[in-house]
Order: C-alpha cells, then sequence, then structure tokens
C-alpha cells in the first residue's frame, strides 16, 4: 500500500474535513474521506484506515456532548443501524474490488445529491417534527449500511434527524453518539472481514 505525496496531502485534507465534520460544523461532509482516498488506496484499506480514526474522534466527541444526545432517538437509530452494518458487511465479503468502488461512486452522488437538497436548510430552530419516528428504522440501517461500505453513514441519518426538528446541540450531540456507536460496532465486522493489515494501522496513527 504506497502514496505518492499527492496522496498523502489529498488524504491528510480528507482527515481533516472529518474532523470539522465531527466537530458539527461542516455537517456530512466526512463522509467524502474514503472516496477521496480510494483514488490512491483500494477501498478496503482506506475504509480500514480510517475507522481507527473516526473511532479516536468519537471519544473525543462524546465527552464534549455528553449528556446532550436524544436518547429516545438513538434507542431506536443504534439498533437498526447495527442491522445494516450487519448487512453492509456481508456485501463487503461478497463483493469485487471493483463493485466497491462502484458502490462508493452511487455512494458519493448520492452524498452530492443530499447536500444540494439541504442547501440552505439550517439546523434547529422551533422544533417541529415533520418525519415520524417511524422512519427511524429505514435510516438507520440505511446509514449503518453506508457507513460500513465507506464510512458515509450522513445523508440517511440527517434525513431521517432534520425532520426531527432537534435543537442544534441535541441535533449534534446525537450524530456524535450515533456514529460513535456504529463505529464501534463495525470493529469486529472488519476484524472478521481482515481488512486491517500492518500498513493499514500504521497509515491510520500517522494520521491521527
Amino acid at each position: 500500500m504506497e502514496m505518492d505525496a499527492s496522496g498523502w496531502v489529498v488524504t491528510a485534507f480528507a482527515v481533516l474535513i472529518t474532523g470539522i465534520s465531527k466537530s458539527g460544523l461542516g455537517g456530512s461532509l466526512g463522509g467524502l474521506a474514503v472516496p477521496f482516498m480510494s483514488m490512491w488506496i483500494s477501498p478496503r484499506d482506506a475504509v480500514a484506515v480510517m475507522l481507527p480514526i473516526l473511532i479516536a474522534m468519537d471519544m473525543v466527541g462524546i465527552r464534549a456532548w455528553r449528556g446532550k444526545a436524544a436518547w429516545d432517538e438513538l434507542r431506536v437509530l443504534i439498533p437498526a443501524a447495527l442491522a445494516g452494518i450487519a448487512l453492509g458487511s456481508v456485501a463487503f465479503g461478497v463483493m469485487s474490488d471493483r463493485m466497491v468502488v462502484g458502490a462508493l461512486g452511487l455512494i458519493s452522488v448520492l452524498f452530492a445529491a443530499d447536500r444540494l437538497l439541504r442547501r440552505g436548510k439550517g439546523i434547529g430552530g422551533a422544533p417541529r417534527a415533520t418525519v415520524p419516528r417511524l422512519w427511524a428504522g429505514l435510516c438507520g440501517a440505511g446509514a449503518g449500511f453506508t457507513s460500513t461500505l465507506s464510512h458515509a453513514g450522513g445523508p440517511p441519518l440527517l434525513i431521517y434527524l432534520l425532520g426531527r426538528g432537534l435543537p442544534r446541540e441535541r441535533f449534534v450531540a446525537t450524530t456524535v453518539f450515533f456514529f460513535a456507536a456504529i463505529n464501534l460496532a463495525k470493529l469486529p465486522f472488519y476484524l472478521s472481514l481482515d481488512l486491517f493489515s500492518r500498513d493499514t494501522l500504521m497509515m491510520s496513527l500517522l494520521l491521527l
């Protein structure tokens, strides 16, 4: 697994925007990290490199946002996401690298469409639920699935949470705790798929 200087620059930028996204300032921009990295390394290596970094960021985030998350929402979203992670892991196990790249391309297009559709829409304000909680299962599972393939679970989650009318602070805290939970949950699945190697772990360490 080798990258030239431009690859390292783009990868470092991808990690930076992921950190900004985790802080609550960048929405779901962190979903761009794996597609960027996959321009230089395989998508399987890219997700393996990013997962330890994401978990480290999550540990910082949950300390900052402790006690502010909407646990009534998370109690529905997280179990659904676990089902999505299991399904995504099965897909990862049977898909070729070429198919994974194709899936990443589709996820990237959906990510871009999500960003365009939500332009100008703020977070929070007057709480007004416009999306029923029944959607939590579908959106949670979708977030778990896309997060397993490319750490891009933001759009499905935001489709649901933005429609729940949560105040900004509660919204950000809920996303932080959601991704902290599912990133930890992905760890045993990635281990079972043998995605980690000495090279990916070393690269994760260098990028932290």
